[in-house]
């Protein structure tokens, strides 16, 4: 059984258990591991955006920063990282992401947007222009005033896992109870949302699949995904066009998948999260995944 939950958002409530939603990936960067820059220009992520809700996506999830492998990112008080690993600042990120949420909107008033970003200060101002959601892959550790920003404005919030920071991930040990390590991070990370002002009803948890975890660590999580419903919470699923995935997929031919071949192993990976209760899936090809994610929810409709 999926257990059932209303996620409270900043001006409604999204049903979550009935079944699965569908968040779509808009990059605004030139460049994040899955599209490389395809949506930098405004024009070009407005049509995306619109292209996903078309196929069916019930969230589309709007950002303007890389946390691919090896990325640098800003932290506070910290200098900018070498020219080859720019971090984005909060000005360059509004001015991707900024116009693309207006533009959205203006398009498709009742759309439910949601702002993958860590900084306190463009989380405020997306909001303010009208998104639902903050997604912050940092669980509000890069932000220390993120916490209080999505108390204040009301905004639904995923808080996801990572470890360390991305240009840091392909050097962290081994982790032997990946599971464990991640009830114990993410129950950390809740209870600095409680106590900065965020309610309990707003809270969506993401293991964070490929976040800090090396290729072995991420398939114990697709098994016992179904351990993290004792934490509480609705829970989101994020494996589309991961490493792990195109290393699996691979394998038969002795490569890699780049992630543009990884469709196959994306769906298979996210219908396995589905059957283990996953509310909400965040993937850059809706159409196939809307498909693939009615299937599997009547397969669980069925073993109720």
């Amino acid at each position: 059984m999926r257990p059932r939950h209303n996620w409270q958002l900043r001006s409604r409530t999204l049903e979550l258990g009935q079944r699965t939603l569908i968040m779509g990936i808009v990059n605004v960067t030139p460049d994040s591991f899955s599209d490389g820059g395809k949506f930098l220009a405004a024009e070009f992520a407005v049509r995306q955006a619109l292209q996903l809700l078309d196929e069916g996506a019930d969230i589309v999830d709007i950002g303007g920063e890389s946390t691919r492998p090896g990325a640098a990112v800003a932290a506070e008080g910290a200098e900018l990282a070498a020219a080859t690993n720019p971090v984005v600042s909060e000005a360059e990120e509004l001015r991707r992401v900024l116009p693309v949420v207006k533009a959205v909107l203006r398009a498709r008033p009742g759309a439910v947007l949601s702002v993958d970003t860590y900084k306190s200060a463009v989380a405020r101002a997306v909001v303010a222009a009208g998104a639902e959601i903050v997604n912050d892959v940092s669980a509000f550790q890069w932000d220390k005033e993120m916490a209080r920003t999505c108390a204040e404005t009301e905004c639904g919030v995923v808080l996801m896992h990572t470890r360390g920071r991305p240009e840091q991930w392909r050097n962290l040990p081994h982790e032997s109870d990946i599971l464990s390590l991640l009830e114990h991070d993410l129950a950390n990370r809740v209870q600095v949302a409680f106590e900065r002002g965020v309610r309990r009803e707003r809270i969506v948890l993401d293991p964070g699949f490929g976040f800090g975890k090396n290729f072995e660590e991420n398939y114990p999580l697709l098994a016992h995904f179904d351990r993290l419903h004792r934490m509480g919470f609705p829970l989101l699923a994020g494996t589309s066009r991961k490493s792990f995935v195109g290393r699996t997929a691979g394998a038969r031919a002795g490569k890699d998948l780049p992630p543009d071949e990884r469709l196959h192993g994306s769906l298979a990976a996210m219908v396995a999260t589905i059957l283990r209760g996953a509310h909400i899936v965040r993937v850059h090809d809706v159409k196939p995944a809307v498909e693939a994610a009615a299937v599997a929810d009547e397969i669980l409709a069925a073993a109720a």
